[in-house]
């Protein structure tokens, strides 16, 4: 009976997450809101606050903070396997198609068609309606509202791949002082991971050696594997902000090497915009350009697997911190800066690069009542905004 039970739960998080796979444009902050309508809002899987503290955890780490916080998800539900579910589940839709992108549209450039465009609008809906919700919760008082807009301020300001986390850094400061003395009384839930401290250690063990041995091997050997290995493994390792800081710095490392040339880096970029899902993804088009399918899977395993290190790494002690009522101070301004930082990315790029004109501002206004008035399903308001978008490129 009990088997039978995990089966289904696994089972779930693989169909929730494969449906936020196939229908999750917008990028890093837009798949955060998705997150929080599917697995807060929805199916109940882990309170406001637990996810909200998931989510500065994961902004913090280096990698692709969108699949960290859904593979964390995955471990509360389901442990090791329930996390690899998540994130097979979030990625497998855009791995498959970025290949398919390599292997048959080699070289062809993907132009901003009215599809795309609509569902650019479409993250515009689903990233208000999580900023909406997240600052209800978690800006309550002056102090935090202080602090959000002084991430909203830097982040617009200097737009560097450091600078949002120098600005959580700050927060947590300004947090700890600020509240060392606060008691609100209110105990977070204690969330299970079944994992142990021990297998936290190893992981995190691991995180560091391979980044520290693979170059070394690298070197004294001329596989191409284990070059692309190292490559795209050191490229998840070190990159803060997400996937749109992952995309240059991976044109910086294949382009000017002849890996491919440019305008193949430049089709699959675009290919990269078109899909949905994480746009670390991009490592699979890359490496099958080089290595066919199998170095596509190869590229997408080697990005990703800091992110699984990591969040192994530091879930188990996630709870104790948590607690800790220093740290709670901690987290509260981090929190607070969280919702700035995603209001900064709701103007750029996300606003900047969708509402183009007043009936552009008038759709998204259509379908954020549809999301959140309406109680729409997010995947019909995904397939409203594409086929919205294609009949505004013909009106207009």
């Amino acid at each position: 009976m009990n088997h039978n039970k995990n089966f289904k739960s696994l089972l779930e998080i693989l169909l929730v997450s494969t449906r936020l796979g196939l229908t999750s444009f917008g990028g890093p902050i837009a798949h955060l809101g998705y997150f929080y309508e599917e697995y807060v809002k929805r199916k109940k899987w882990l309170d406001e606050k637990s996810y909200a503290d998931l989510v500065a955890l994961c902004q913090f780490l280096p990698g692709p903070a969108s699949s960290q916080v859904g593979i964390g998800v995955g471990v509360i539900r389901g442990g090791v396997l329930g996390g690899v579910l998540a994130f097979i589940g979030f990625t497998a839709p855009s791995m498959i198609a970025l290949i398919l992108f390599a292997i048959i549209l080699q070289g062809l450039q993907i132009n901003d068609t009215g599809w795309l465009h609509g569902l650019k609008i479409v993250a515009v809906a689903v990233v208000a309606q999580a900023i909406i919700g997240m600052a209800s919760k978690l800006t309550p008082d002056i102090h935090r509202k202080t602090i959000a807009l002084f991430a909203l301020v830097s982040t617009l300001i200097w737009q560097s791949a450091f600078m949002q986390v120098s600005i959580i850094i700050l927060a947590a400061i300004a947090g700890f002082v600020i509240y060392m003395q606060h008691d609100d009384n209110e105990e977070p839930n204690t969330i299970h991971f079944p994992l142990s401290h021990r297998f936290a250690l190893i992981c995190l063990s691991l995180f560091f050696c391979l980044l520290i041995i693979l170059p070394i091997v690298r070197s004294i050997t001329s596989s191409n594997w284990i070059v692309l290995f190292d490559s795209f493994y050191r490229s998840g390792s070190l990159v803060f902000g997400g996937g749109h800081v992952v995309l240059p710095l991976l044109e910086k490392e294949f382009v000017p090497t002849h890996w491919l040339s440019k305008e193949e880096f430049l089709a699959g970029y675009g290919a990269a915009q078109a899909v949905p899902g994480p746009l670390f993804t991009f490592a699979a088009y890359i490496g099958t350009i080089i290595n066919g399918w199998k170095g596509g899977i190869l590229a997408t395993a080697a990005i990703f697997l800091p992110a699984f290190l990591l969040i192994f790494g530091t879930l188990p002690f996630w709870n104790t911190l948590r607690r800790n009522p220093k740290i709670k101070g901690a987290l509260m301004g981090v929190n607070a800066a969280v919702v700035g930082i995603l209001i900064a990315a709701f103007y750029n790029p996300i606003w900047t690069s969708s509402i183009l004109s007043p009936i552009d501002f008038a759709f998204a206004a259509i379908l954020f009542s549809m999301l959140v008035y309406w109680k729409v399903p997010p995947w019909i308001i995904v397939i409203a905004g594409a086929v919205g978008g294609s009949l505004l490129q013909i009106i207009g």
